[in-house]
């Protein structure tokens, strides 16, 4: 069986750089990339708010450079993702989709969280072309521009807030007839003058012909004075909420309540000794590209640290 000091899953920010970190301090990691090579980041298209890229990046471009980065120094990069954890002993017992066995001394878990959409056809069909998951990735695109927001919880009110000052207009698009939002929150895009929100309204679908020109929506769907009409909008911003990606890990590491690993005070540390947790699989706040990288360097140093002990 093979025996591994530092064991990464997952590639993006936080993956690259733990195996940056992890590979610089002689551990010769093995990363595993998962089922999306590179991550979020890769469903964008250019990153500008990444220091060292001033006129900003692919993000696929930008995470082939943290791997090459990676491979410079000795790590190990394989494709495909891992399938069974034992986190109940340490070394761990892991087995990746191949049936391939490990033991690894020490576990870097930077899984990610998947942004969750409407389950639209088009929104897959748009995506780097109109769609996003993240107002402060891609708002700059749309200054002085339309855009639409969906949801009605807090995340979906920060969006708004946050595009209301790049663009010319933000619609909300709230399925219920109120805003799920603190208090706080729900009266600053009330009180927003260029933010409207549509209330009892549904998306059915997205309309252009090169990206994004506009969405099919559904006033009061199923009841009598349902209507359907068309907006034109230039961006459509999805902001119902993430899922971090820790199902592997149920029941084995202690997790928020929406499954978000729980880290030991400002360390990358979780419940079980050997087991860090980097990225956006841990960060349920501000799920950003520079945050991740940090975080993965936290971990892989602490995973230096415990295994020089």
């Amino acid at each position: 069986m093979e025996q591994i000091k530092t064991l990464i899953i997952g590639s993006g920010p936080a993956g690259y750089t733990a195996a940056i970190y992890a590979g610089r301090a002689g551990l010769n990691p093995v990363l595993y990339s998962g089922i999306q090579p590179g991550g979020q980041l890769t469903t964008t298209t250019i990153v500008e708010n990444f220091p060292g890229y001033p006129q900003g990046v692919d993000g696929t471009q930008m995470m082939m450079e943290f791997q090459e980065q990676a491979a410079r120094f000795g790590a190990v990069i394989r494709d495909g993702s891992i399938v069974k954890a034992d986190l109940s002993n340490r070394p761990f017992h892991i087995v990746d989709e191949r049936g391939n066995e490990m033991l690894a001394e020490t576990l870097i878990i930077a899984t990610g969280a998947s942004a969750k959409y409407l389950g639209l056809a088009d929104e897959e069909k748009y995506k780097g072309q109109g769609v996003s998951a993240c107002a402060t990735c891609d708002g700059f695109f749309y200054r002085k521009r339309t855009v639409a927001v969906v949801g009605g919880g807090d995340t979906a009110c920060e969006e708004a807030m946050y595009l209301s000052s790049l663009a010319t207009k933000v619609y909300m698009i709230v399925r219920k007839p109120y805003l799920r939002a603190a208090d706080i929150m729900r009266k600053r895009v009330e009180e927003k003058e260029n933010i409207e929100i549509l209330y009892e309204t549904n998306t059915l679908g997205l309309y252009g012909n090169d990206g994004v020109e506009g969405a099919h929506l559904v006033y009061r769907k199923g009841e009598a004075d349902e209507k359907e009409y068309d907006l034109p909008i230039d961006g459509f911003f999805l902001a119902i909420g993430h899922k971090p990606n820790t199902d592997l890990f149920k029941g084995q590491l202690e997790l928020d309540a929406q499954g978000f690993i729980v880290t030991k005070g400002n360390s990358a540390k979780t419940s079980v000794e050997g087991v860090f947790a980097a990225g956006d699989v841990a960060d349920p706040v501000y799920r950003q590209g520079i945050i991740a990288a940090g975080s993965g360097a936290k971990a892989a140093i602490e995973a230096n640290q415990l295994l020089n002990k």
